[in-house]
């Protein structure tokens, strides 16, 4: 069904599906707000549905067989569920393969100071945003400190109402005539995303007394020296939970639609799956928004060597059978797209755009103006899909990220195109990607679901 409208299909069994569906991505939006938080949801899910740890099978020494179901962990920040399927791997997988980690703030490795008067966090900006978005509004604290006794202290301050939130300050409108004469870029530098965290100074304490007092609240509250911070990794982000937006609440705003939507969508789907020809995998990845660096970014062999050791389980271990594997899989690129903004028309160009409440979006390419750094999906393979899709009632369209000299960005898909495995972008469309509170469509969200369920099951 393309470029039709999802809402005007559903008769109201099937709204309510729609709604019961949005209600458990809310509560995943609303707890997963990093990515080691997403890889605890999605294990949590996985050992519900009967996913065993691949580790424990390797150290066994025991095989996997069709019918199986497994995950391995990397980092605590990666997570890779399979689905055992009849074929052997030689012949491929097929993947849905999205990211968890979304824009933020991070803190520096020594963040504490005090300036007049008050205890700050000095952060480093994570992706690409506007800063001036991360001003004067509710901020929380997310994430690890690892003592060096290996004790992990989980942290999260700011999400219970019984809880303090933090901000970053701005300029009063009365004395900000020269700060609103600047470029949007430098209305708010990277150097103030500085967070306010306290006013009060400890007793008898001459200098630094605030900051004095906040080091002894960590310390007596959540046993955290200062030290500690070397080996921390703390996010600030918006505080609050994901909400039904809308009179008719046919929306959801929250923190990190991009690219969490793609991720649930893509985990509920291969959760469902009990009978499969190829081998399923759900591949869910950090470091996407900065390139798909480092050791869990989707540039890691992480995918690759876990494959291997699956192979392995089954009889199939060889270098060549691998790569055979790899080629050989077709992939879903689950990530968002741009949807069309009805306050800011003149940046897309509207017969090749996403919008809202059409259905999941598929992007032949993305990169940046002449396709720069861009995977370009074979148009068999989009042929191949269109079948499923239809076949299935399911609502899509077709998009490219806004007009083409406007911007542009990247996903993983170019990543994994680099196996000459078949890839391809395809997510639900997202206003105000990017903003510390971004919105989809509920229609959007279930009719992803069910193409990635479709996906799996049939091709």
């Amino acid at each position: 069904m393309y470029s039709e409208n999802a809402w005007k299909k559903y008769n109201e069994k099937e709204i309510k599906e729609v709604m019961d569906f949005s209600e458990g991505y809310k509560d995943f939006l609303t707890k997963g707000k990093t990515e080691r938080a997403c890889v605890q949801l999605a294990l949590a899910m996985a050992k519900e549905k009967g996913f065993c740890d691949l580790d424990e099978i390797i150290k066994a020494g025991q095989p996997l067989k069709a019918g199986d179901k497994v995950y391995a962990l990397n980092m605590n920040k990666n997570i890779a569920l399979f689905v055992i399927g009849k074929k052997p791997l030689e012949e491929g997988l097929r993947v849905l393969g999205a990211h968890i980690d979304s824009p933020r703030l991070d803190l520096k490795q020594n963040p504490l100071y005090e300036g007049e008067g008050f205890a700050l966090f000095d952060t480093h900006y994570y992706g690409g945003i506007k800063k001036y978005q991360w001003v004067t509004m509710p901020l929380s604290l997310h994430g690890v400190v690892i003592k060096k006794d290996g004790t992990k202290i989980d942290l999260v301050i700011g999400e219970k109402e019984e809880d303090p939130i933090f901000f970053i300050s701005d300029l009063l409108i009365h004395l900000a005539a020269d700060q609103l004469k600047k470029d949007g870029r430098k209305v708010i530098e990277g150097e103030n995303l500085d967070v306010t965290i306290g006013s009060i100074p400890l007793k008898d304490k001459e200098k630094d007394g605030v900051k004095a007092n906040i080091l002894r609240i960590l310390k007596d509250t959540y046993g955290i020296e200062p030290e500690d911070f070397l080996s921390a990794e703390i996010e600030v982000v918006p505080s609050g939970k994901a909400r039904d937006c809308g009179l008719d609440r046919s929306m959801v705003m929250g923190y990190g639609h991009d690219d969490r939507v793609c991720a649930y969508t893509s985990l509920a789907a291969i959760l469902e799956v009990e009978d499969c020809q190829y081998t399923n995998c759900c591949f869910l990845v950090d470091k996407e928004e900065i390139g798909s660096v480092g050791a869990t970014g989707a540039q890691s062999l992480f995918m690759e060597n876990t494959i291997a050791e699956v192979m392995a389980r089954m009889g199939e271990e060889s270098l060549l059978k691998t790569r055979r594997a790899l080629t050989n899989t077709k992939m879903l690129s689950s990530d968002v797209s741009a949807g069309v903004d009805p306050l800011y028309v003149s940046v897309s160009e509207k017969k090749n755009a996403a919008y809202l409440g059409k259905g999941i979006v598929f992007n032949k390419y993305t990169g940046a103006r002449g396709k720069s750094g861009c995977n370009d999906a074979n148009p068999e393979y989009m042929a191949e899909l269109r079948r499923i899709l239809d076949d299935g009632k399911i609502n899509y369209q077709t998009a490219e990220l806004g007009k083409v000299d406007q911007g542009g960005g990247g996903t993983i898909a170019y990543i994994m195109g680099n196996y000459t495995m078949n890839v391809i972008d395809a997510g639900v469309p997202v206003m105000n990607m990017h903003a510390p509170w971004e919105v989809v469509s509920k229609a959007d969200v279930y009719e992803a679901y069910r193409a990635y369920k479709a996906f799996l099951s049939q091709i």
